[in-house]
């Protein structure tokens, strides 16, 4: 359960900072800067604080070669469905959220990664600490 909370909190994140509705920070942020500039920089700097806590995460917890190839797992995934005639990848809001949830997966692994493999192999991870 754990992880699925953290996968979602993720997707939110995202989804929040930006998706093809209006409802999104980017579309508020270009449209009331003018009149909210503190409450535009202000949520501007939550979304930050989030994407710096997941993404931090993810970097230690997978580092750049796991998210490659999480992100080629999905890519390939993708493709399957493409071929398949399952996906068409001509609606640009269905590729928005798409990338979303590729992205919001990668995030979410990352954060749960020690639980995963803790889970998957047995062993649990202890991070390094410097006496």
């Amino acid at each position: 359960m754990g992880i699925l909370i953290r996968w979602l909190g993720a997707f939110v994140l995202l989804a929040l900072t930006y998706n093809p509705t209006q409802w999104n920070y980017v579309t508020w942020a270009q449209a009331n800067m003018a009149d909210n500039l503190s409450v535009t920089l202000l949520l501007g700097l939550l979304l930050g604080l989030g994407y710096l806590l997941y993404g931090s995460a993810t970097l230690r917890s997978i580092g750049v070669l796991g998210i490659v190839l999480v992100a080629a797992l999905f890519a390939l995934v993708l493709w399957v469905l493409y071929d398949w005639g399952l996906l068409a990848l001509g609606n640009s809001a269905l590729n928005t959220w798409l990338s979303i949830l590729v992205l919001s997966v990668i995030l979410g692994v990352g954060l749960s990664w020690s639980i995963l493999w803790q889970r998957l192999s047995g062993q649990a991870t202890v991070d390094d600490v410097e006496r």
